[in-house]
C-alpha cells in the first residue's frame, strides 16, 4: 500500500516543531543542575551551610580513578557535592542518585579502593 501526501501535509509536517529527546533516565534539568532532585539537595546543603551544620561546600568535584595512559583518557568520578560535616569534622562526598548505573557502581568501588572514600548516596 502506497501512502500519498499532499504538498500542504508535507509542509505542515516539516514545520512542526521537533520534540526534544528526553534524557536517558528521564531526569529534568532544574536550576542549572542535572535533575530536580540534585537541585533540591543543593538548596538543602546551602541552607545547612548557612546554619553552620556543614562547611566548605563544593559542587562537581572531580576525582581521578585511573590516570591517562597511552591512547586512553583518564577515568574520573565527578561527585555532585563535597563538604565538611562540622559535627564530626569528616569530609563527605555525596552523589544524588535516581538510578545506579553499572558504570556508577564500578566508579563507587574504585573511589573506595583508590581514595578510601565511601560515597554517600541521596
Amino acid at each position: 500500500m502506497r501512502v500519498v501526501m499532499t504538498i500542504e501535509e508535507f509542509r505542515a509536517m516539516r514545520a512542526a516543531p521537533s520534540s526534544k529527546k528526553p534524557s536517558k533516565y528521564h531526569a529534568e534539568k532544574s536550576g542549572g543542575y542535572a535533575s530536580r532532585k540534585e537541585h533540591n539537595r543543593a538548596n538543602v546543603l546551602k541552607l545547612m551551610q548557612r546554619a553552620g551544620l556543614i562547611s566548605d561546600l563544593r559542587e562537581q568535584v572531580s576525582y581521578e580513578l585511573i590516570p591517562a595512559q597511552e591512547g586512553e583518557r583518564a577515568c574520573k568520578y565527578i561527585a555532585d557535592f563535597v563538604y565538611t560535616d562540622n559535627e564530626t569534622g569528616q569530609t563527605i562526598v555525596e552523589d544524588t542518585k535516581g538510578f545506579r548505573t553499572p558504570e556508577y557502581r564500578i566508579k563507587r568501588k574504585l573511589m573506595l579502593f583508590i581514595h578510601g572514600i565511601r560515597i554517600k548516596e541521596t
